[in-house]
C-alpha cells in the first residue's frame, strides 16, 4: 500500500469523538486522526504480510496513527532478528509519546525468542538522553525479560535508568510493580536497597498496592515502605 492509500484508509476510519478522547490521553502529539487501535493493528497485519520492506522504507510520519502503524508492522513482520532490529533502530527515535512506545513494545514478540540478542540491542539506549528511548528499555524488559534467568539483571537496569522525564520514571515504576507480582521475594529485596528517586520508588509501591495480583498481606507491608517526601 502507498502512503496515500494508507492515509485515505485511516481518514475513512477516523472518529471525531475518539480523536478528542485520544488527544486528551496523549498530550503534546500534534496530529491525531482518531482511529481505534484494533483497526490500526489490522492494517499493520495486512501490510506485514505484503511488501513491508518497501512500506517501512517510505512510511509517512505525518500523524500519530501513521507512526504507531510502523511500530506494529515491525512487530508483525516475519524476518530474521537482525533485519527486524535494524527496523527497530530506525523507528525508536520516532517515538514521542507513551502510546506509540508501549504499543511498539507489546507487539515486538521476536524479543521473547531472541532474548540475549534483543537485550544487547536495548542496552544501547540505557543511558540515552531521550526519555522515550529509556522508556523503551523499561517496558521491553517488563514485557519479555521477567524470567528467573534475567530477573537480577532487569532490576539492575531499571535501577540505572535515570532520565528525569515523567514517562521514563513511570515506565520504570510500572516494570518494578509488575516484577513484584511475579517475583515478590527478589523485588522486595530490591526495594530495600536501590537507587530509585523518591517519585519512581513511591509510584512503584503505589502500583503494587493497586494490583490485584498482590496479596492483602503484602500490600500492608508495602504501605509502610513508602518514602515520606517533604
Amino acid at each position: 500500500m502507498t502512503n496515500e492509500e494508507i492515509r485515505n484508509f485511516l481518514e475513512e476510519q477516523s472518529e471525531s469523538k475518539f480523536k478528542d478522547f485520544t488527544s486528551g490521553l496523549i498530550p503534546g502529539t500534534d496530529v491525531i486522526l482518531g482511529v481505534r487501535i484494533p483497526k490500526i493493528r489490522a492494517l499493520a497485519k495486512q501490510i506485514a504480510k505484503e511488501d513491508f520492506r518497501t512500506y517501512l522504507k517510505n512510511a509517512s510520519d505525518a500523524s500519530y496513527e501513521e507512526i504507531i502503524l510502523q511500530g506494529f508492522v515491525i512487530g508483525y513482520a516475519k524476518a530474521d532478528v537482525e533485519e527486524i532490529l535494524s527496523y527497530a533502530a530506525d523507528f525508536i527515535p520516532k517515538i514521542h509519546d507513551w502510546s506509540v512506545n508501549d504499543g511498539f513494545c507489546s507487539t515486538f514478540k521476536i524479543a521473547a525468542k531472541n532474548r540475549e540478542r534483543v537485550w544487547d540491542f536495548l542496552m544501547q539506549y540505557r543511558e540515552s538522553e531521550n526519555e522515550f528511548e529509556q522508556r523503551v528499555v523499561a517496558v521491553m524488559l517488563m514485557n519479555y525479560f521477567l524470567t528467573e534467568e534475567y530477573m537480577e539483571r532487569v532490576l539492575e537496569v531499571w535501577d540505572s535508568l535515570k532520565h528525569p522525564g515523567y514517562y521514563c520514571k513511570m515506565g520504570v515504576a510500572w516494570g518494578i510493580a509488575t516484577a513484584y507480582a511475579k517475583f515478590p521475594k527478589e523485588t522486595h529485596a530490591y526495594l530495600l536497597d536501590n537507587h530509585l528517586d523518591d517519585f519512581t520508588y513511591n509510584k512503584a509501591i503505589q502500583k503494587m498496592i493497586e494490583s490485584y495480583r498482590v496479596s492483602p498481606e503484602d500490600k500492608e507491608v508495602l504501605r509502610k515502605m513508602k518514602r515520606k517526601v517533604s
